[in-house]
């Protein structure tokens, strides 16, 4: 292992460093260093039983406050005799990680300005507010290629379906997240929006050929790992492809999702594409990797087959043991845990995590999280990236002297834990807004009436100028489809009056609604209903602003009939 080369760059004393306190560790203490474990809470008891109980490499804290998330970091580090690697999903902005954190924008809105640089905007919002709070592991950016549009959770969490504006974008995240000291970690190798399915549900596979995947996901991985990527999370997915070219003697029994694939991990990740940096599995508590073996099983073999650390627990003593065992047996030889944690030491000495206190400060914290100057460059986002997929001529702009009676029809989910978070109560802000600037709107409530006895369509007719569709519906763990599904009786809600009185559909959260409703004629992806996106819709439904936005995917989710 060369640990002076990429992406580590340590110096000798770094090194020096990272072999004594490697020396210095028992083989318990070696097991510990390989689990990276989360908290939802500043519990000091607890966050001690992690850093000096139980010794372990690493914590991902969930959405906390300010002053949570530092009383977490300090606690963490203050009893750590090694210190914490202190990880968030840092996708779309600190607000995934912190309450009071800016949102700049999701992945595919960052695509949708059409210009790299909000990447490297993106990456540096979310650098500045990590680093400030003691946050030093971003589990980004998501390198993923949206190329199913029926895929539930990629999504707009990607930066689109095209294989070199993920690899731009990612690329420019990267390197700009990592120079305020995080490490960056893409994610999802072997790569994840081919199938349909959720690999928080069950295994699922990447189709493409050796071929194809080379020139996408191997494009897009080979210029983050060129780039300087110090990580790389793993998922439950399987690339039978590249598996059976590695290892020809596997049967379709055999071929594993790539945090349990050695010639994933060895042959095409480390050797094909040079990575030397650290790899992490992703949520092992997801049922991908327990579809396929057991997990007493499973757990140890992570390590043995490649990974460097476990990310979380179903069971905090019962996964312990299991790889302890592992180690006892030998599946884990001596060699494969030194090596393993040997990367973790070297993750944290290019950190420099070894030559200071690592604490936060809270004053310092609230000078830099969810700052005027931050919340500035989610607006421009905003401004930039909101997509006119399709519009009828003379619908836009709209006003209260041209539509002065709105019908609204609003389409919402629960929360998602992607993506930044589905905005809750976006549709009625935005209701709100179209009162303020001087509508008059009626929100649909779905009635009775079956055959024969539905409202006559006059009334709509006679009582409306314009109707809205508000839909934010958005991508979110343990769901299979993110579909719209119209009210009863016989899908009330339906948007049958397209022909007769103008109807505009507007997307906050999912590119792909035309699918359910393909014959809507002005249609509008916001790709979020944070209040910075409602604003900058206003603007543009109402002309004060143009559309600038480029759908990074295709909208049309290939179908004739949406495009009419």
């Amino acid at each position: 292992m060369d640990l002076k080369s990429k992406p580590f760059y340590l110096c000798d004393s770094d090194i020096k460093w990272v072999e004594n306190t490697l020396s210095c560790m028992s083989e318990e203490e070696k097991i510990a260093q390989l689990f990276c474990l989360i908290t939802y809470t500043d519990d000091e008891n607890y966050l001690k039983y992690l850093a000096s109980g139980l010794k372990v490499g690493g914590v991902m804290t969930r959405t906390m406050s300010i002053a949570e998330i530092v009383n977490t970091v300090n606690a963490l580090q203050k009893n750590s005799k090694i210190p914490m690697l202190i990880s968030a999903n840092l996708e779309a902005g600190l607000n995934q990680a912190c309450y009071e954190g800016t949102r700049v924008g999701c992945q595919m809105g960052i695509a949708a300005t059409g210009d790299k640089k909000y990447a490297t905007e993106l990456a540096r919002v979310i650098g500045e507010e990590a680093s400030a709070l003691g946050i030093n592991w971003a589990f980004a950016p998501i390198i993923d290629i949206d190329y199913n549009f029926r895929n539930p959770i990629t999504n707009t969490r990607t930066f689109g379906g095209d294989a070199a504006t993920v690899a731009e974008f990612g690329k420019a995240y990267v390197e700009e997240v990592q120079k305020h000291g995080l490490a960056a970690s893409i994610k999802h190798f072997p790569g994840d929006g081919v199938d349909e399915r959720d690999q928080h549900l069950l295994a699922s596979v990447n189709t493409l050929s050796c071929e194809e995947w080379d020139k996408s996901y191997g494009l897009a991985y080979k210029t983050c790992i060129d780039a300087g990527a110090k990580t790389v999370m793993v998922g439950h997915i399987m690339l039978p492809s590249y598996s059976k070219a590695l290892n020809p003697s596997l049967e379709d029994k055999d071929v594993m999702p790539g945090l349990i694939a050695p010639e994933l991990l060895n042959g095409l990740l480390r050797k094909k594409l040079g990575f030397n940096g650290l790899i992490v599995t992703d949520s092992t508590t997801m049922a991908g990797m327990g579809t396929v073996m057991p997990r007493e099983k499973a757990v140890p073999l992570t390590i043995a087959s490649g990974c460097d650390m476990f990310l979380f627990t179903k069971n905090l003593e019962e996964d312990f043991a299991f790889m302890r065992d592992g180690v006892k047996s030998g599946v884990i030889t001596k060699e494969r845990l030194d090596e393993a944690v040997m990367r973790i030491l070297a993750l944290k000495a290019s950190l420099k995590l070894h030559e200071k206190d690592n604490l936060a400060s809270e004053e310092k914290a609230r000078a830099v999280v969810g700052s005027s100057s931050h919340k500035k460059i989610a607006r421009e986002v905003a401004d930039k990236n909101i997509t006119l997929v399709k519009c009828e001529e003379g619908v836009l702009p709209i006003s209260p002297d041209k539509y002065k009676r709105v019908l609204v029809y609003k389409k919402e989910g629960a929360a998602s834990a992607f993506g930044g978070g589905i905005s809750l109560g976006a549709c009625d802000k935005f209701i709100q807004k179209l009162k303020d600037n001087g509508f008059e709107v009626d929100v649909f409530v779905p009635g009775g009436g079956w055959e024969g006895m539905a409202k006559p369509v006059k009334d709509v007719y006679d009582n409306y100028d314009l109707i809205i569709y508000l839909v934010s519906l958005s991508t979110k763990s343990n769901q299979t489809t993110v579909r719209i599904e119209w009210a009863e009786p016989m899908g009330a809600d339906v948007p049958v009056y397209i022909n007769s009185v103008p109807t505009v559909m507007i997307s906050l959260e999912n590119p792909y609604h035309l699918l359910d409703a393909p014959r809507v004629k002005t249609y509008i992806n916001t790709y979020g209903g944070a209040d910075e996106i409602l604003d900058a819709l206003m603007d543009k439904l109402t002309g004060k602003s143009p559309f600038t936005g480029k759908s990074p995917v295709d909208a049309f989710c290939g179908k004739w009939d949406t495009r009419l």
